[in-house]
């Protein structure tokens, strides 16, 4: 083709489709080119790779030890991690990405760092004393095929964390800003707390400080709380506010859910309730996760973009600064000492809000190591590009990402393990037992069955419950199972799988079947996702077999 025919060629728009799909291009075509311009991977966050815009929400837990963050993950598959431990003292020392896979097992660090597939590639930055502490445990898990979970090590105090980690200039890795890197890429961070250990150490309140920027991300837990009265609970909660306030060091008041997220008996069930309401709200909040995926993956593009230019005309100026041959070493001290009023320089000239600029300190530190005369001056062009990025280009993927969210309303969220127990039943807010009670009405919902050797034993309670027509309806049944100091959750999947007829009521059969269940809880076992076919009610077998 002559050189006049190829003027004539039309580049042909590219289509977008998805908001993950927009993102993505963006980044590569007009953010990319200026991070790697101004060495912005160096002083700040690695480069993006497809797997963080394509990859799964994911949930950070982060306590410190013994406040039951393994044990809350538990909770929320009902299954056990491969390779977890649950105790008092400090079980969990390793960073376990906890993700969905066809058979259970455990990939280390060293090998999960290559797989292109995984967002965790940039991980390698960290070194061979992190890898070796980080793995991923894979599981078939109704609930990791929405989300994944990152467990992180319970953090200690003092010199004890230094000594288990590892200084960072030493034999060891940077524990505040391997959480920096995973706090930025979540979804969720969750903060777990002791009702019974709220001090918070120097070592705890470092971890923390690594999260800022991120609070819109951070949901705090009050977990353990059934183990105190009410009164107690209350002076508890009041300490709990004081002491993040001033780790925060902001005035707003971040959100605290108080409950106790395991699947035994509650200790001092007075507040019932109230975990009751708080386990509903945080577990809503999760669930929704999925929906708002591509919201918070713009979300942090954009936050990132602000820091990109910011960064880029940090850079520009301490170029535009250095003399072209004498005194460069004196001048490059002069710089770093005068960065507060360079910072207060390029805010006043380029209109720029203070919250975009990085930690100052930070950066002092950083540029100390750097050539300042191979730093780039100001490229417009490359200005220009992100400037569009800003102004126009995310604002053409809004109506994408509303017609998303749409489409996602109608989707149930994240499903499986404790969020199983969230629906029907006389143990969620708003079931039709709550409303019989008003009206007076008998209503309906699910039943349960058990071992013949143990029938007669529950058949005594039974009728002792006064059945009418021989049924119990949903609200005596309720009041008795709870009783049993079983949280809501576990209750609600049990009910369900009890109420094998689903007419909302429970025979003498799905009684004893519930009766059995609990038992089977309160000895420390899991209860099946579905009821097996040798727990199925004698007088039911026939039926749920013509169901299926």
């Amino acid at each position: 083709m002559s050189r006049w025919g190829r003027k004539n060629v039309k580049k042909t728009p590219e289509v977008i489709r998805t908001v993950t799909e927009g993102l993505k291009s963006l980044y590569r075509t007009k953010l990319m080119p200026l991070e790697q311009y101004y060495n912005f991977h160096d002083f700040h966050s690695p480069s993006l790779e497809d797997a963080d815009f394509d990859n799964k929400p994911m949930v950070l837990v982060v306590g410190q030890y013994s406040t039951g963050k393994t044990t809350f993950i538990r909770y929320l598959l009902e299954q056990d991690v491969p390779g977890s431990r649950v105790g008092p003292e400090p079980t969990t020392d390793s960073f376990t990405a906890i993700m969905h896979g066809d058979v259970e097992g455990v990939t280390p660090g060293n090998a999960l760092i290559v797989d292109p597939n995984k967002p965790f590639r940039k991980l390698n930055a960290f070194g061979n004393t992190f890898l070796n502490r980080f793995q991923c445990a894979q599981m078939p898990n109704q609930v990791l095929e929405s989300i994944s979970i990152i467990d992180t090590p319970g953090i200690l105090s003092g010199a004890k964390q230094r000594v288990s980690r590892g200084e960072a200039s030493s034999k060891g890795y940077d524990f505040p800003a391997v959480l920096r890197w995973f706090a930025e890429r979540v979804d969720r961070i969750i903060l777990l707390f002791d009702a019974h250990k709220l001090e918070i150490s120097d070592e705890f309140s470092e971890a923390i400080g690594a999260l800022k920027g991120n609070e819109d991300k951070l949901r705090v837990v009050l977990n353990k709380a059934d183990m105190v009265g009410t009164q107690q609970l209350m002076r508890v909660y009041g300490a709990l506010m004081w002491s993040l306030g001033k780790v925060f060091g902001t005035p707003e008041v971040l959100r605290v859910y108080i409950g106790s997220f395991w699947s035994e008996p509650l200790m001092v069930p007075d507040n019932r309730k109230l975990f009751e309401l708080e386990e509903e709200d945080l577990f809503a909040d999760i669930q929704n996760l999925p929906r708002n995926a591509a919201l918070r993956k713009l979300n942090d593009l954009v936050k990132r973009a602000r820091l990109v230019r910011v960064h880029a005309h940090i850079i520009s100026y301490l170029k535009q600064e250095m003399p072209s041959v004498f005194r460069k070493d004196n001048k490059k001290k002069n710089l770093i000492y005068q960065l507060p009023v360079i910072f207060s320089k390029i805010q006043l000239q380029h209109h720029i809000s203070a919250g975009d600029f990085p930690d100052c300190a930070k950066m002092q530190e950083q540029l100390m190591v750097h050539d300042f005369t191979k730093f780039k001056p100001l490229k417009p062009n490359l200005m220009a590009a992100l400037d569009e990025f800003l102004s126009s280009d995310i604002a053409k993927l809004m109506p994408l990402l509303r017609q998303e969210e749409l489409e996602a309303g109608v989707q149930p969220g994240v499903q499986g393990g404790a969020f199983l127990g969230t629906r029907g039943g006389p143990f969620v807010e708003g079931d039709p037992f709550a409303q019989m009670e008003e009206n007076g009405e008998a209503n309906e919902e699910e039943g349960d069955w058990v071992v013949t050797k143990d029938k007669p034993k529950y058949d005594e309670i039974f009728y002792n419950l006064a059945p009418n027509e021989g049924k119990l309806s949903g609200t005596k049944a309720k009041d008795w199972m709870v009783s049993t100091r079983l949280p809501n959750s576990v209750l609600g999947r049990i009910w369900k799988l009890s109420d094998v007829d689903r007419d909302g009521m429970l025979d003498d059969e799905e009684f004893a079947l519930a009766s059995h269940l609990i038992e089977v809880k309160l000895e420390g076992h899991g209860l099946p996702p579905e009821l097996p076919a040798r727990l199925v009610p004698p007088s039911k077998r026939r039926q749920k077999g013509s169901d299926a």
